[in-house]
């Protein structure tokens, strides 16, 4: 690699999540990383992101860039803690947004509620109507839209959407109701709908635009008065944030769409994933990220993340922006174990949290949870149990294990333990398959890769439950997602519905409206101040059966494609995602789409591991050994990670641990350490094993 295409330069990376913001901190001058986990600062996390700059040691006025990941719009979406926000819509369609689809929040009962982001005396209608061909049926009667707008303004309204039919075929009523908002309303919180997705479905738009808006507020504030603090310590640059779909964007400018910075954590992980195992060699990954509370997979294939413009983070929210494809299910280290009136053994999804957390916290906890159970079984380091209340012991871990579940089960208390892990591993593969097979990749042919606090924990069984042939842990699985932070690219997604019938569509505006996609990424990319290595264009079509509901995703190899190789390309698409063919019904192309990416250079992650801390041998790296639970006891060595040689093979069963996390090797697995401080395992049992 030429030195032109390594990143030079002092940049940090930091994540907030819920329970602590990670830091890293990357100097190339000095050939050093610096770390940091801090608790995170949940009323405001500016605090928590300086108290990371201050436990690293790093001067805000000496860095040349910071990009930060945030949950502040994901947290406030998902707890409803949204700032009030009116509606201004077409006369006839205030309803839209709750009467959404025809679905139910329990599918296979009539029961469970649903309350949409604006209430129904916030969604008001004005006269005005274009028809899906674009053409206007119905003038705006801007009279009543000013009507609209003061009644909105004196309910207190500090948001503000206006959602128009049919607007992304003609947004001429949109774009002038803007302009006369911008006179009426006393902020620049304004979400136009075809603004930020010009697609079909006014359910979707709608509720994107209304999610855009009640967050708007939230997120401006916090990114000023983040960025005001930095400009106090002398940081001059510019604070880049990450977005859903892995790239990154000025917090200038963050706020305009801040509904793309919903999943903007788990999305920071995955790109970090990417990252690494294209370094690695290993560009088709499975990615484990597993926490306290919950658990994030997601799927890359060829060092590229799926991302889908169809995430629904809750019932009947959808938010159609482009967002890294991340599934999430409740089991994390916290959640907690119990026989359920069925008699049956019940992992999550309520969790013990952090406070009091589980039982090996020493905090209060009385409950069973995944991580109690690791604990008892020796795959975690019981002289590290944290007594805070002074009588915590795996004594009171075995005593609960034994009454809570043993006893209910006719187990001992070792035997109820494996039983939480057992069933916490199925469930947790059960995700993994949520983003292979269920889209019709195979497990087999990815890597595994295992991140966050608890994921190297599980990784191995996993996997062997799978077959995957190989877990790849990279050298801080504990602070991934800030690592994401610092490799992520600048990326803009663009997409124009179009909505015709493939063969009655013009192709020469369908390679207009590419054109145009790349002229907007490259102006958007432009007036980032960041450097790039080079400029990277992605292009597909959305497409579907006339008469289907659900669309399929096409990747195009240009932006110049004829009609005959989309037709061919969508019958292959369709018969991989479905084995089935379908040539006597016509396809319809509903979007096309492109996302413009500016590539930023290398960074050395071999710097992650200090090498200075390792030891000559094997022995030497080892701490010493415990009994571990593998079905039976097994006398397991331990490892200090830092101080495992560069060649380093290890042979499982074998704990190895570190300042962030702990990695389970089972008998027969055996690793291997690459140059950037990764460990490659080898799973026995898995499919290439």
């Amino acid at each position: 690699m030429t030195e032109k295409n390594q990143l030079t330069g002092s940049f940090a990376g930091i994540d907030v999540g819920g329970t602590f913001t990670d830091l890293v901190h990357y100097d190339s001058r000095a050939g050093r990383v610096h770390l940091a986990k801090v608790p995170t600062t949940l009323d405001n996390q500016a605090h928590g992101v300086l108290g990371a700059l201050d436990a690293a040691g790093v001067d805000a006025a000496a860095l040349d860039l910071i990009v930060h990941g945030t949950t502040t719009t994901t947290n406030a979406v998902l707890e409803r803690q949204l700032c009030k926000t009116g509606l201004i819509t077409t006369q006839g369609f205030r309803d839209v947004l709750e009467l959404g689809r025809r679905t139910r929040p329990q599918a296979y009962g009539m029961k469970g509620q649903f309350r949409p982001l604006i209430p129904r005396d916030l969604r008001l209608e004005v006269p005005e109507r274009m028809l899906a061909d674009g053409s206007e049926y119905m003038p705006l009667d801007e009279d009543a839209l000013r009507a609209a707008l003061r009644q909105l303004r004196a309910a207190g309204c500090e948001a503000l959407v206006i959602h128009f039919l049919h607007a992304y075929a003609n947004p001429a009523h949109e774009v002038r109701a803007g302009q006369i908002a911008q006179q009426e309303w006393p902020n620049g919180n304004i979400t136009l709908g075809h603004a930020l997705l010009s697609e079909s479905r006014e359910f979707e738009r709608g509720v994107t635009a209304a999610v855009n808006a009640s967050v708007q507020p939230l997120l401006r504030r916090y990114v000023e008065r983040l960025a005001d603090k930095l400009a106090e310590r002398g940081y001059a640059r510019d604070l880049l944030v990450m977005n859903g779909n892995g790239g990154m964007v000025s917090a200038r400018i963050v706020a305009e769409e801040a509904a793309k910075t919903v999943m903007s954590g788990p999305a920071s992980g995955v790109m970090a994933a990417a990252y690494t195992g294209r370094r690695a060699g290993i560009p088709d990954l499975l990615t484990y990220d597993m926490g306290g509370t919950s658990t994030d997979v997601a799927m890359i294939r060829g060092a590229d993340p799926a991302v889908s413009h169809e995430i629904e983070i809750e019932y009947a929210m959808p938010i159609h922006v482009p967002m890294v494809d991340v599934r999430t299910v409740g089991a994390g280290g916290g959640s907690i174990a119990r026989v359920n009136p069925a008699g049956l053994l019940q992992i999550g999804p309520d969790s013990a949290g952090s406070d009091p957390g589980p039982i090996c916290y020493g905090k209060g906890g009385t409950v069973p949870t995944i991580s109690d159970a690791n604990m008892l079984l020796g795959r975690m380091n019981p002289a590290k149990l944290n007594t805070i209340s002074g009588d915590v012991s795996i004594d009171t871990i075995r005593d609960a294990f034994q009454h809570k579940l043993g006893a209910p089960l006719g187990l001992d208390a070792t035997q109820a333990a494996a039983a939480v892990l057992r069933i916490a591993t199925a469930k947790m593969a059960d995700a993994v398959r949520m983003v292979s097979i269920s889209l019709g990749e195979d497990p087999r042919d990815f890597a595994l890769f295992a991140f966050g606090g608890a994921g190297p924990l599980h990784a191995c069984a996993i996997a062997r439950e799978l077959g995957v042939p190989r877990v790849l842990i990279p050298a801080r699985p504990g602070i991934t997602n800030a690592l994401g932070c610092v490799v992520a690219d600048l990326r803009h997604d663009f997409v124009q519905t179009l909505n015709t019938p493939l063969d009655q569509c013009d192709i020469d505006e369908v390679h207009a409206a590419f054109a145009r996609q790349i002229d907007e990424g490259r102006a958007a990319i432009a007036r980032e101040r960041v450097e790039i290595a080079d400029l990277r264009l992605m292009h597909s079509v959305d497409m579907q059966f006339i008469g289907q509901t659900h669309l399929l995703r096409v990747p195009l190899p240009d932006a110049t494609p004829t009609r005959a190789a989309l037709q061919s390309l969508f019958e292959q698409a369709y018969f991989r995602r479905f084995q089935v063919n379908l040539p006597e019904i016509r396809p319809a192309l509903v979007n096309v789409n492109t996302s413009v990416i500016g590539r930023r250079p290398e960074v050395d992650l071999s710097l992650l591991i200090d090498a200075g801390a390792r030891k000559a041998t094997l022995a030497q790296a080892q701490t010493g050994q415990r009994p571990v639970w593998f079905g039976d006891w097994i006398e397991t060595p331990v490892y200090w990670r830092d101080h495992l040689p560069a060649d380093a093979v290890l042979t499982g069963p074998a704990i190895v641990e570190q300042m962030d996390c702990t990695l389970v090797m089972e008998p027969g697995d055996r690793a291997v350490q690459d140059a950037d401080g990764n460990l490659i395992v080898t799973v026995k049992g898995g499919a290439a094993a």
